[in-house]
């Protein structure tokens, strides 16, 4: 049976990627006084009127009607919603109690974990030094006026010409005319950006020009690679005749190898998680249930180095593979990092570069028939697959990125026996879920891109908890590989690179190759700051408003 979720009191980013081209974050401080404090709440009060809840609006990926009947609201021109770090929920007065029993990791904040996360990494390598310079500097600020407390996230539809609706710059001026009124009690932060002057933080899906001329959102990120496949579904996420089909390459994989949705409480706070437990929460139980916590990160990416050492890696892999064409070669290393094609296609279901053009000439041809089935068929297979039948990676190499951030059920220490009934599924995974938001920023210029500048992905991670799931995936898997048999191997695209970081492309007997190791492999993603916040549902945001937040 599906579990109803009270929809309207969730956020709706929660719940949902929203699926708008345009984006903007803004962080705010509160004053560290009693006006701030009070500023504050009535800041929270008022924005709460305007947070985008997670009920449907008429969308091809939403709903197919209103739970409580009716024709759906259009979808908006543009959504808010809001979000608090520790510190955020101290200025406003939370009672120390309730503030004691939060999660230690969100006590203490992205910046302090750095070095377990690996943030403090310096690719430069300089004097052997580990620190923080290379983050933006609203991260690095020193003294309390300057601590980012709120963080206010909008999303938006964008005109033909790829600007953004009137709408986002609307939803900004409002959320900055709060401040205005607050008398100094909550501050806009600048501080974006290498140079530190921008007052928010833009983001944009990536475009591209259509023959008529207007340009389209992609799902595209700097690196050429369509990104957006396979997010974890939990139960309650999805109405019930849809909430099986969902679960199909997002949920978790049963020991008969059927799917199902994973836990709701391994994303909403208050509900069963996979142990069948409902952890502790701070009181009152109110302030935390239908929340979550986000780790908010933002993602340098060096496109010049990713070009370049791809470029060079595909001469050396043709040479070692008797391939003919470099840019096949290319492709297919590309492939081999990440777990997926560049258009999305995962190696699981085409394992060969010539398998890979089959599988799109069959996609190109049911669209053009119309063959519903066929294509449904073939988009289903863009998420529907496990790693039981590729345990040594020579399909898919097990330290590919994806293969690393979802094992699915490549980690199954049974996985490999004759005997299906001793196959535990994901078992080892579901507790490691992660849901994915955000968009790419900025534009690297030049023909193949370059390092300087400001380009990557905003990328949030919202789960229920922030040690067991967001840190330990960086921590072990991205940022280690003992756990897929590779020492300390790295993320090949995301991971930290020292001077000797390697990637290594398994062999394959059935196609005579043979293995490869991409060596030296250059810095590719860099940090540039982020923190841990709070996302509360509309009840705790009226309970922080009014001050009536009351552990006992």
């Amino acid at each position: 049976m599906a579990r109803k979720l009270n929809l309207a009191d969730i956020q709706g980013n929660v719940l949902r990627a929203y699926g708008l081209p345009k984006a903007r974050y803004l962080f705010l401080n509160i004053e560290d006084s009693p006006h701030g404090r009070i500023a504050g709440r009535a800041f929270v009060d008022a924005l709460r009127t305007r947070v985008t809840s997670a009920l449907p609006w008429k969308s091809k990926e939403s709903y197919p009607s209103s739970p409580t009947g009716g024709d759906l609201p259009p979808k908006p021109k543009a959504t808010l919603n809001v979000a608090f770090n520790f510190w955020g929920l101290a200025a406003l007065g939370l009672p120390t109690k309730t503030l004691q029993s939060m999660p230690e990791e969100f006590i203490e904040g992205m910046k302090s974990r750095a070095q377990l996360l690996g943030d403090d990494f310096d690719p430069t390598g300089r004097d052997g030094r580990k620190d923080l310079s290379h983050w933006d500097p609203i991260w690095k600020a020193e003294g309390k006026d300057k601590q980012v407390h709120i963080l206010i996230s909008i999303n938006a539809q964008m005109h033909p010409d790829g600007t953004p609706v009137a709408e986002l710059q609307e939803m900004t001026n409002w959320v900055l005319h709060l401040c205005h009124e607050s008398k100094g009690g909550v501050r806009a932060l600048s501080g974006h950006g290498r140079n530190g002057t921008d007052l928010y933080q833009d983001s944009s899906a990536l475009l591209a020009p259509e023959s008529d001329g207007r340009l389209k959102p992609t799902p595209k990120e700097h690196f050429g690679y369509t990104d957006g496949f396979g997010d974890p579904v939990f139960d309650g996420q999805y109405p019930e005749e849809a909430e099986q089909h969902e679960a199909i390459g997002g949920g978790k994989i049963l020991p008969d190898q059927s799917w199902a949705p994973l836990a709701t409480g391994e994303f909403l706070l208050g509900y069963p998680d996979e142990a069948q437990e409902v952890p502790p929460a701070s009181m009152p139980l109110e302030l935390t249930r239908n929340g979550t916590f986000m780790a908010y990160r933002k993602l340098h990416q060096n496109v010049g180095s990713f070009n370049t050492y791809l470029s060079n890696a595909a001469v050396a892999y043709a040479q070692a593979q008797g391939i003919a064409d470099v840019e096949e070669a290319k492709e297919i290393v590309k492939a081999k990092v990440v777990g997926r094609w560049s258009d999305g296609v995962p190696l699981m279901a085409a394992p060969t570069f010539a398998e890979w053009k089959a599988f799109k000439a069959r996609e190109a041809a049911a669209k053009a028939s119309g063959d519903k089935a066929a294509l449904a068929a073939i988009e289903q297979s863009y998420v529907d697959f496990k790693y039981r039948t590729d345990p040594d990676g020579s399909l898919c190499p097990v330290t590919a990125h994806m293969r690393r951030a979802n094992t699915r059920d490549g980690l199954d220490p049974t996985g490999t026996s004759p005997n299906p009934k001793s196959w535990n599924g994901s078992v080892l995974n579901n507790r490691r879920r992660i849901l994915r938001r955000g968009l790419p920023y900025g534009k690297p210029t030049g023909s193949t891109g370059q390092d300087d500048g400001e380009h990557g992905i905003i990328f949030l991670a919202l789960c229920a908890n922030l040690f067991r799931q967001f840190e330990f995936v960086q921590q072990q898997w991205i940022q280690y590989g003992l756990d897929f048999d590779a020492g300390n191997d790295t993320c090949p695209l995301l991971g930290n690179h020292g001077p000797n970081a390697k990637f290594v492309i398994p062999g394959n007997a059935k196609t005579e190759t043979r293995p490869f190791i991409c060596a030296r492999l250059p810095q590719f993603v860099e940090v540039r700051g982020g923190d841990y916040f709070f996302i509360p549902s509309i009840t705790a945001l009226r309970m922080i408003g009014m001050g009536t937040v009351d552990p006992t």
